[in-house]
């Protein structure tokens, strides 16, 4: 094992409104692989957090009465219970009030002004509040923002502007010798397309006197920085580059950065996979090693977003079906790197047939043969589990679950534990252990021993996906113990040491 922590964040969120269930997703999405990376026994760092400046949080105070410190922080909350609600294992939520992230932007900044990416110009350009970004023409579809679907607004000011134009080359060179940078393909020829047809430098500041609530820009407090500018930096306020030994052997930025993935939406793409680089090559910074990118959840047909007014409460949602249900849901429905659509309909067929039917049949006829016929006993099998019909189909599952969670495929990393539930449940069909009771004992002890097996191996595969759901199964089998930081063996999980008991039906039809 490397002593470099895997470090995965999510993009922070605005805290104009309420969280929605598209900021649900992403956080499900970077909670799995980070349970993933702790249960291969590695140090892992998962950083989420909200991002309470810019034009938006202004307006949205001044509308709720409230300063934007006020208004962000308490609307920052819901946020944060999003952790408790959905079993996300962050470990630091990250405000851009902090004075951390105050002194790391302004450290970064420096940098870029010491090399001379940064110069003070005048400007007039359109800005879109709801994507806090200036836009051009060709942006725009009859008029609008293609996302908010409103007129951005004229701007004409003096601003400091970081000289983007000038990483062009880097960045293209950059994407053809780390082709997996940017996680799915297409995107990553999207951004290439994008830098390649020609790159604008960007306005990295605003007057104080429009905008008074953001990072004070340095030797200048007539300015503050451009949202995206102290937003981005977020990433490596969280790893420590504020610290005054960051660039020394052994700190805390040492053992966390380069970040290991940023799990982002497809609508920022531009700022994470073209400024964000720039800003860090700049400033002499390793870049982040990959950018995986989802897509949007539909209603409707139309992206999900808090300006729309389309957004579907999470906390409702698992309040209504469960947390497991929802994040299976979620997690399996929606293309982890594309759009995918909600409703209740769908979300009550997934529950029956692969929660309740699957998963939660396998699991209640497995655990009430096994307590009925052998009690709170591990049956004894006279075989090794080396040679039972279920170990190889494991192998090939979890083979199979290794090579799709790696790549992001999370969607297709729950279709292989599905075909292994479906596999058990043709073994018990094929083999009926209820006729077994009477005659052969030891046969009824070596087809339910390789099915505790399997339920434990199902325990482990799920443990990322849905960790209550998992945490049930391993109680149910005694299971302390989960074999972290090694490769699961099909006959190593449970031993004559487990106690076997049966718990309440897991998924209760709807």
């Amino acid at each position: 094992m490397s002593s470099k922590t895997f470090y995965i964040t999510t993009a922070i969120a605005y805290p104009n409104a309420k969280p929605h269930l598209g900021h649900v997703l992403e956080f499900i999405q970077a909670d799995v692989i980070a349970r993933w990376h702790r249960l291969n026994g590695e140090k892992v760092f998962f950083m989420s957090g909200t991002d309470d400046h810019g034009t938006k949080i202004l307006r949205a105070a001044e509308k709720a009465g409230k300063t934007p410190e006020e208004f962000s922080r308490e609307t920052g909350e819901y946020y944060r219970a999003l952790a408790k609600e959905f079993n996300l294992s962050w470990d630091r939520f990250i405000r851009t009030t902090e004075e951390e992230h105050v002194r790391a932007s302004q450290k970064i900044w420096d940098a870029a002004w010491q090399r001379g990416d940064i110069e003070k110009r005048t400007y007039q350009g359109l800005y879109c509040v709801g994507c806090e970004s200036f836009k051009t023409e060709k942006d725009l579809v009859d008029g609008k923002c293609p996302e908010h679907g409103v007129a951005p607004e004229l701007l004409s000011e003096e601003n400091y502007f970081f000289k983007l134009t000038r990483y062009r080359e880097a960045l293209l060179q950059h994407y053809e010798e780390h082709p997996d940078f940017v996680v799915p393909e297409s995107r990553l020829n999207e951004i290439k397309s994008l830098v390649r047809g020609g790159l604008n430098d960007v306005s990295v500041s605003r007057p104080k006197s429009k905008l008074s609530w953001g990072i004070p820009v340095p030797n200048d407090q007539d300015h503050v920085m451009y949202v995206w500018f102290d937003a981005l930096t977020n990433y490596i306020t969280g790893a420590g580059y504020a610290d005054s030994n960051a660039d020394k052997p052994g700190s805390r930025f040492q053992e966390l950065w380069p970040a290991d993935v940023h799990l982002i939406g497809k609508d920022i793409l531009r700022f994470h996979a073209a400024l964000w680089p720039a800003m860090l090559m700049s400033a002499g910074v390793e870049l982040p090693r990959h950018i995986y990118v989802h897509g949007f959840i539909t209603t409707g047909g139309q992206k999900m977003s808090k300006t729309l007014g389309n957004v579907i409460d999470p906390i409702t949602l698992g309040k209504k079906y469960g947390v497991d249900p929802v994040r299976y849901y979620l997690l399996r429905e929606i293309p982890s790197t594309g759009d995918g659509d909600i409703t209740d309909e769908k979300l009550i067929e997934r529950h029956n047939g692969d929660l309740a039917n699957g998963l939660g049949n396998l699991t209640a006829r497995v655990l009430t043969l096994s307590t009925e016929h052998f009690g709170e006993h591990l049956p004894d099998a006279k075989r090794s589990l080396a040679e039972h019909p279920l170990r190889r189909p494991f192998d090939e599952v979890y083979n199979a679950y290794r090579d799709a969670i790696d790549r992001f495929a999370l969607d297709q990393t729950l279709v292989q534990v599905w075909s292994f539930i479906a596999t058990c449940n043709a073994y018990v069909n094929e083999t009926k252990p209820w006729s077994l009771v009477n005659h052969d004992k030891e046969e009824l002890a070596w087809v339910l021993r390789g099915l505790l097996e399997s339920l434990a191996a199902l325990a482990w595969l799920l443990a990322p996906f849905l960790p209550e759901t998992s945490e049930k199964i391993r109680s149910e089998l005694g299971l302390d113990s989960f074999m972290e930081g090694k490769t699961p063996k099909f006959g190593a999980f449970l031993s004559g040491e487990n106690t076997i008991k049966r718990g309440p039906l897991l998924f209760p039809r709807i």
